[in-house]
């Protein structure tokens, strides 16, 4: 099998050229601009961060490549600067995924806060203004494991949501379709208590770019449940909502109020028809949808897809990823854990379930394990 060194180089590089054309030559159908990926049969592939199995995740360059190579929808992951600009980063503390460390002018503004409950010490996007973030560029998260991805550390910039908006829009004029856009507000709680909520910043920009309407491809998505509700009652949002949950845990503001649901409680049939009154769809972690066995390989379906499909939610798991490392067991190749494991195979498998998308580091392989799954489904293969 093509080993996971060329696989990323040759992707990697495809992100730089300036030509449109894919940097894979046996995309299937979703990559072509006559491709509809609308139809409610054909589930959504979601760039998880960008094509983060390739390039650094959150950046320009990576939300172009996922789009290129095939995905419906980008995710940019948001939280804000000090001055109230929503920025694009995984977590607001970014010594994991910029060169913050490397710049001796902010070495003062290292600290340790306590977030969600959990004390983390390092560099906080809410003490740096817009234009001092600008400075920064950004590094591969998973240095170790997407070792030729690091080749582009200090290539892009922390981008704004407002210019991941502006690339969405010239990304669909680009290839002749749509590509729909997933902000996740992070932390939200958090952010409220000390003054820089963003739930309104996010509804007036998406209003901004004409996707604040329930057709525009635009779904806000969280871990919290209040601010979901605050959306639609407090800020006019229109657009389509996505609760976000973990195999374990709850959601923190629930947490901060002394609410005792956990989100394992959230997913119960009664507790889905609840949710539905204020969200679209359901974000579960892959596990939950199909756990893995003891052993750590990959077990039956739970019922959820099921339970949501009944009370009227869309369900979209994450994160496919390639890499050995994170693929159940039976699914991987080999003993290096960056290598590229069964992750077609393991897909379909997700696919079969009744997800209505998936969120993955590596489109190109989704959206080809997505075409091979509808081709046996439809009794084409």
């Amino acid at each position: 099998m093509t080993t996971a060194p060329a696989r990323r180089a040759r992707l990697a590089a495809a992100t730089l050229a300036a030509a449109v054309a894919l940097p894979l030559t046996a995309l299937s159908a979703a990559a072509d601009p006559a491709h509809d990926p609308a139809h409610d049969e054909v589930p959504l592939v979601v760039g998880h961060r960008g094509a983060s199995a390739y390039v650094p995740e959150h950046t320009l360059a990576g939300y172009r490549l996922a789009a290129r190579t095939g995905a419906d929808v980008i995710e940019p992951d948001l939280v804000p600067t000090k001055d109230g600009v929503l920025v694009v980063r995984h977590e607001n503390e970014i010594s994991g995924t910029t060169d913050v460390a490397e710049h001796p002018e902010f070495a003062d503004r290292r600290t340790t806060k306590t977030v969600d409950g959990v004390e983390q010490t390092g560099w906080f996007t809410e003490d740096f203004t817009l234009a001092e973030l600008k400075t920064l560029r950004a590094v591969e998260r998973l240095p170790e494991l997407r070792q030729e991805s690091t080749v582009y550390d200090g290539f892009y910039e922390v981008p704004t949501f407002e210019e991941v908006l502006a690339e969405r829009a010239a990304l669909s004029e680009e290839l002749g379709r749509d590509i729909g856009v997933i902000p996740e507000i992070k932390h939200s709680t958090y952010f409220q208590e000390i003054g820089l909520g963003m739930e309104e910043s996010v509804v007036a920009l998406l209003a901004e770019f004409g996707l604040n309407t329930p057709d525009s491809g635009a779904t806000v998505q969280s871990f919290e449940l209040t601010n979901l509700v605050d959306l639609r009652t407090r800020y006019g949002l229109r657009a389509d909502s996505v609760f976000l949950t973990s195999a374990e845990g709850a959601p923190y503001d629930l947490v901060a109020a002394g609410d005792p649901r956990t989100y394992a409680d959230l997913l119960i049939p009664s507790a889905l028809r609840d949710l539905a009154r204020h969200v679209n769809a359901v974000g579960p972690a892959l596990t939950q949808v199909v756990p893995l066995e003891e052993d750590g390989t990959l077990g039956e379906p739970t019922t959820l897809v099921r339970d949501a499909h009944r009370a009227g939610l869309e369900v979209v798991p994450y994160t496919l990823r390639p890499e050995n490392q994170f693929l159940p067991v039976d699914y991987r190749t080999g003993e290096d854990p960056a290598d590229f494991g069964r992750v077609v195979d393991l897909a379909q498998e997700y696919f079969a379930t009744g997800i209505d998308g998936i969120f993955t580091d590596s489109p190109d392989v989704a959206v080809v394990a997505r075409d091979r799954w509808l081709a046996e489904r439809d009794g084409e293969g």
